[in-house]
């Protein structure tokens, strides 16, 4: 079965972001910053190198700031060219350009699942991709391009693994497999399992925050009861479509994947991504080498 390849984005970005309140009572989490860019744009980059040009954020109360992030800033471009500050000027002309950007609104943060039904009427019958709002994979091992192509041969659902160690699986959405033929690192989803103790889980594989999903999808969560925490769960969604004979494959990811959902992550991703960059790198590791070994304030 082949099916024309996905084109458009979703990204559920309307969570209050309790974990890092007061930061995010008036600024989206999704645009703290991971270095200069905040972490929507890394995201918004990702599905733009990928292929996709048609990005729907499913937003909430108190996050316009995520379109005006994309927007343009004729007052700061021509500040910056008057200057003759070239490579701030294409840095910023940079995120205007990297996709259509569109929105809609979740009135109420009912799920996953919920944040994923309000985008019908934009994705209509077509595949599409969805990226979650907070984590984001290395530029150099991109993840998606081989899931849209998967997703285009199969004609189902595509998700993203990662392996984690036996005692993490309950953190996680683990799956049960069996191998696939279809690929290196490919394999057939034959189960889905939410946090599973330590020694009851059916693997290793985590599910990772990319699902690439047919547009189908969408009457089966309209028809999905409210699940964990009385949330439209797109698990119990994604779970009722394989039990109807819907093809489910992963792709089992070897990069890095920066999950900035939590302070400690989200941390972690800045302190990781400035020691690569080739301005700040070399001077930012020497200060971070001589700071944990005490002899810095």
């Amino acid at each position: 079965m082949t099916t024309k390849r996905a084109v458009k984005a979703v990204i559920p970005a309307a969570g209050l972001a309790t974990r890092f309140l007061p930061a995010t009572k008036a600024v989206p989490k999704e645009l703290l910053p991971v270095v200069d860019r905040p972490v929507l744009q890394y995201i918004v980059e990702e599905a733009a190198s990928a292929g996709i040009t048609d990005v729907l954020l499913v937003t909430g109360r108190g996050k316009t700031a995520m379109v005006d992030h994309f927007d343009r800033r004729p007052d700061v471009e021509a500040r910056l060219e008057e200057k003759g500050d070239h490579e701030r000027l294409a840095a910023v002309r940079r995120s205007s350009e990297l996709a259509d950007i569109y929105t809609c609104r979740q009135g109420e943060p009912l799920g996953l699942g919920h944040a994923v039904g309000c985008a019908a009427s934009h994705v209509g019958d077509n595949p599409f991709a969805v990226l979650l709002g907070d984590e984001f994979v290395e530029e150099d091992k991109p993840l998606l391009p081989a899931m849209l192509d998967l997703q285009a041969r199969t004609g189902g659902i595509v998700l993203a693994f990662m392996e984690v160690a036996p005692e993490e699986t309950s953190r996680y959405g683990i799956a049960s497999i069996r191998e696939s033929d279809l690929g290196e690192d490919v394999v057939e989803v034959t189960g889905l399992v939410e946090k599973p103790a330590p020694g009851e889980a059916p693997s290793n594989l985590a599910v990772l925050g990319r699902y690439v999903l047919p547009g189908s999808i969408f009457d089966v969560i309209a028809d999905t009861k409210p699940g964990n925490g009385g949330e439209i769960q797109l698990t119990d969604a994604m779970a009722a479509m394989l039990a109807d004979g819907v093809p489910v494959h992963g792709i089992v990811y070897r990069g890095h994947r920066y999950d900035t959902g939590m302070p400690l992550g989200y941390l972690q991703a800045v302190v990781q991504l400035a020691v690569r960059r080739p301005d700040l790198g070399e001077e930012f590791r020497a200060w971070l080498t001589e700071f944990v070994g005490g002899r810095k304030g």
